[in-house]
C-alpha cells in the first residue's frame, strides 16, 4: 500500500485529467469564445498546416489526416528551444475541438529516434508530493548539420552544442525551472567510441555519442533523471520573433546591429533602454558576448531572456485567444521543435492543458553553480562547476522542490533578473 503521505516515486506522467489548482491571469478577466466560433476561426488558418482540422468525429473514430513528412536537413527545420515552452502554453486552449484540431497540428513535429533506449543505466525518478510527478527535459541547440530523423547520418565529431538546459515542469504544474550548464563545464565523460570514461568539456559528449551520450553525461554528473529531450537551434527564434511582432528587451549598454559586437565604431547601434527587438536583432542581442562584463556567462543570460520575452509575448498579446495568431504561431513552433518519439503530441497537449496557469513569471532561469573558470592539463578553457551546491540544486530538481530552493537560495544563483541586458 502506498502511504499518500510520503513522497512517490515511480514513471512520470506528462499530463492528467485530474483537477488541480488553476490559477487565472492577475487582474484580467479571462475572455471566453464558443465553442463554434473558435473551431470556425481555426479553420479559416488551417492553409498554414497544408491540411484541415478533423472533426470531433474524425478524431473519435481515428481517422486523422496525415501529411507526409519529408525527410528535411536538419538545420532547415529550425529546431529551437524556447519553441518547447512555448509549445506547452499555445496547447493550452479553453475548448474541447481546439484542442484536438491542436492536436493534429502538432502530430507532425520531427521527432528523435529513442535516445534513451541504449542508456546501460538510468539516475532514479523523482519524487514529489504532488498529485503528478514532475517532468524534465533535457534541451539544447546544436550547430549539427545532419538530420535527426536519420541516425544513420550520424558522424562522430560532427555536430557539437552551444546551449545545454534542464527543464522541468513541477508536479503542481505551478512553475517551470530551467537550469543552464555552461558547454564549457569540465566534466565525467562516460566511455564512448572517441575515449574511455574520462574528463572533458560537457559540449563534447554530444560531439562523440549524440544525444544519448548527452543525457548519459548529465545524469552521471547531476544525478538528475531525463524525461524528455529537445534539439533546439538558436536561429530559429528569430523565426519566432518575427511571428510574435518582436519581443521587448531592455538594454542597458549599446548593441551592435551589424553583429560585429563593436559599437563605438559601428554604423547602426540600438542605444540603452526599453526596445521592441526583430527576429534578426534578438539573435544579434543573444550572439554577443565580447562587449559583455561576465563573457558567456552575460551571454547564457542574454539567451535566457529573450526566452522569457518570448514566453511573454505569446502570453500578453492574445495569441492564445485570436485563432488565427494561433494557428501562425502553432505553425511555426512546429516546424521549429524536435523531441523524443516519447513526447508525442498527445503528451504535449496533456502537459500542456495541465498547465494552464502558468505564466512568463512562473518560469524561473537560472544558471549551475560554477566556482570560476579554468585551465584543463591539456591547456583547453574551462568552466569550473561547483559541485557541492551543483548537488544540492540536483537533489531539488529529483525531490520536485526545485521552486522553493530557488526562492531560497536565489542570492547564491546566478538567476535571471527581470530586466536583463
Amino acid at each position: 500500500m502506498i502511504d499518500d503521505d510520503s513522497p512517490r516515486s515511480r514513471r512520470p506522467r506528462s499530463g492528467s485529467s485530474r483537477s488541480r489548482r488553476r490559477r487565472a491571469p492577475e487582474g484580467k478577466a479571462i475572455e471566453t469564445t464558443t465553442n463554434e466560433e473558435y473551431l470556425a476561426g481555426l479553420s479559416s488558418a488551417a492553409d498554414l498546416f497544408e491540411g484541415e482540422a478533423p472533426t470531433p468525429q474524425e478524431e473519435s473514430h481515428g481517422r486523422r489526416r496525415r501529411r507526409r513528412r519529408r525527410h528535411r536537413p536538419w538545420w532547415k527545420r529550425h529546431k529551437v528551444a524556447t519553441g518547447l515552452l512555448v509549445l506547452l502554453l499555445v496547447s493550452v486552449l479553453g475548448v474541447a475541438g481546439a484542442a484536438l484540431w491542436v492536436r493534429h497540428a502538432l502530430s507532425s513535429i520531427s521527432t528523435i529516434h529513442d535516445p534513451f533506449a541504449p542508456l546501460p543505466s538510468r539516475a532514479p525518478y523523482a519524487s514529489t508530493q504532488a498529485e503528478d510527478s514532475p517532468v524534465t527535459f533535457l534541451v539544447l541547440g546544436s550547430d549539427s548539420r545532419i538530420d535527426t530523423d536519420d541516425p544513420s547520418q550520424w558522424e562522430v565529431g560532427a555536430q557539437r552544442t552551444d546551449t545545454i538546459m534542464i527543464v522541468q515542469v513541477s508536479g503542481d504544474r505551478e512553475n517551470v525551472n530551467v537550469m543552464s550548464i555552461p558547454r564549457d563545464s569540465w566534466v565525467t565523460i562516460p566511455a564512448n567510441e572517441v575515449q574511455g570514461e574520462g574528463q572533458a568539456k560537457i559540449n563534447a559528449a554530444y560531439s562523440w555519442g549524440g544525444p544519448t551520450l548527452l543525457i548519459q553525461t548529465v545524469e552521471l554528473n547531476t544525478g538528475i533523471h531525463i524525461d524528455h529531450f529537445a534539439v533546439a537551434n538558436f536561429e530559429s527564434f528569430q523565426q519566432l520573433t518575427d511571428e510574435l511582432g518582436g519581443v521587448e528587451i531592455t538594454l542597458t549598454q549599446p548593441l551592435d546591429l551589424t553583429g560585429k559586437q563593436d559599437p563605438e565604431n559601428s554604423s547602426s547601434v540600438l542605444e540603452p533602454g526599453t526596445h521592441v527587438l526583430t527576429g534578426e536583432q534578438a539573435l544579434i542581442y543573444a550572439r554577443e558576448r565580447y562587449t559583455l562584463p561576465n563573457g558567456d556567462f552575460d551571454r547564457i543570460k542574454r539567451q535566457q531572456n529573450w526566452m522569457r520575452a518570448i514566453l511573454a509575448a505569446a502570453i500578453s498579446r492574445d495569441t492564445l485567444t485570436n485563432p488565427t495568431a494561433l494557428a501562425g504561431l502553432i505553425s511555426t513552433v512546429k516546424d521549429t521543435v524536435a523531441t523524443d518519439e516519447g513526447f508525442s503530441a498527445s503528451v504535449m497537449t496533456d502537459l500542456a492543458t495541465s498547465m494552464s496557469g502558468v505564466r512568463s513569471r512562473d518560469v524561473a532561469f537560472f544558471q549551475a553553480p560554477v566556482t570560476g573558470t579554468g585551465t584543463s592539463e591539456d591547456g583547453q578553457s574551462i568552466v569550473l562547476l561547483d559541485m557541492p551546491r551543483l548537488n544540492a540544486v540536483a537533489q531539488a530538481f529529483q525531490t520536485d522542490t526545485v521552486t522553493q530552493y530557488v526562492q531560497e537560495h536565489a542570492a547564491e544563483l546566478n538567476m535571471l533578473d527581470y530586466d536583463v541586458s
